[in-house]
């Protein structure tokens, strides 16, 4: 009866994981192909619908934990998924080729990356406390609701400054507008793309939540270990897939606004709108997760920056981005 119960949370959680990302492919072609059909530039589209559609799983299983009042899987999605972009998708990334860092990653946004972390770390971090008898504990802080508006309005400058940013090259991406008339998707196909990614989005968030809710009870660790671990490697595949095969093609160009883009969107919109709906406990999650979140986006920086390459992250250095996420995540299993 155990090995039963195991193997239906385990069809559950994959069960929802696939609905969850093929509900965020259907509603992101069916609202691209609505926005081209009311003529909303695809600056607009890249920019809003596209960003969200890779960010919907973080966001959808975030903002179900929140509703269902397991709030520490809602965190420890966004930290686990953050820690795995930077360390396993970058560093599997320019294993396979080199990561090229343009000007704007290095003075724009990956130091963004590494204020949202900042922001994280100074909100919700486990700092260690003296206690009344002289010993030392770590406090249970939490993201409030003020907390969460205030992520919101990060997100708002955030995308203010992307909007800012991209118009300086509107102009290159207009030609590609005029000669999709033929192949335009039909609207009922659209709404229907959107619809069935809604419900796809919903009912996977619920199944993947209530599934790994169930693994850690049964295997006795806490929601905040399958958070990190299962939960946000799940929710990043698509992540990972679309880096992978951007440097096999070269444009590795692609890995690093995919990955860095993906972190802002986690803590100001996927935290910020769960906080919003239900503060968030940081319950078992330890100072060493988010001193993990905090140096790995500073060491990526570090290596845009100050690389032996100038501007790249090289395969050396994706070797330590990888290292450093095996141990975190074997330190992370062996303590649960």
């Amino acid at each position: 009866m155990q090995l039963t119960d195991i193997l239906l949370l385990i069809l559950k959680f994959g069960g929802g994981l696939a609905l969850i990302l093929k509900g965020a492919d259907w509603l992101t072609d069916g609202a691209s192909a609505i926005a081209r059909r009311f003529r909303i530039p695809s600056l607009v589209i890249g920019l809003t619908i596209v960003a969200f559609g890779t960010s919907a799983p973080e966001w959808v299983v975030s903002v179900v934990s929140a509703v269902h009042g397991q709030t520490e899987m809602a965190i420890g999605n966004v930290i686990g998924s953050n820690i795995f972009n930077l360390l396993a998708i970058m560093g599997i990334t320019a294993l396979i080729a080199p990561v090229a860092c343009s000007a704007g990653n290095i003075r724009y946004d990956v130091p963004l990356c590494m204020l949202a972390s900042v922001v994280l770390f100074a909100m919700a971090a486990p700092m260690p406390q003296v206690a009344g008898d002289g010993g030392i504990t770590a406090a249970t802080n939490m993201v409030s609701r003020r907390d969460g508006i205030v992520l919101l309005c990060f997100f708002a400058i955030f995308m203010t400054y992307t909007f800012a940013i991209a118009r300086k090259g509107k102009a290159a991406t207009e030609a590609d507008d005029t000669g999709t008339e033929e192949t335009e998707t039909p609207m009922w196909r659209a709404v229907v793309g959107v619809v069935a990614g809604l419900v796809g989005l919903i009912a996977g968030g619920n199944w993947m939540v209530d599934g790994a809710a169930g693994i850690a009870s049964l295997m006795g660790v806490s929601q905040s270990v399958i958070a990190l671990t299962i939960v946000a490697a799940g929710t990043s595949f698509p992540e990972l897939i679309t880096s992978v095969v951007a440097a096999r093609k070269g444009d590795t160009d692609m890995a690093m606004g995919n990955v860095v883009g993906s972190n802002v969107f986690n803590i100001f919109l996927v935290l910020g709108s769960s906080a919003v709906v239900s503060p968030l406990s940081v319950g078992n999650l330890t100072l060493t997760d988010f001193a993990t979140l905090l140096g790995a986006s500073a060491l990526l920086w570090v290596f845009c920056q100050f690389g032996r390459r100038h501007h790249y992250i090289t395969r050396s250095e994706g070797a330590v981005l990888t290292l450093c996420a095996i141990a975190y995540y074997t330190y992370a299993v062996v303590t649960a």
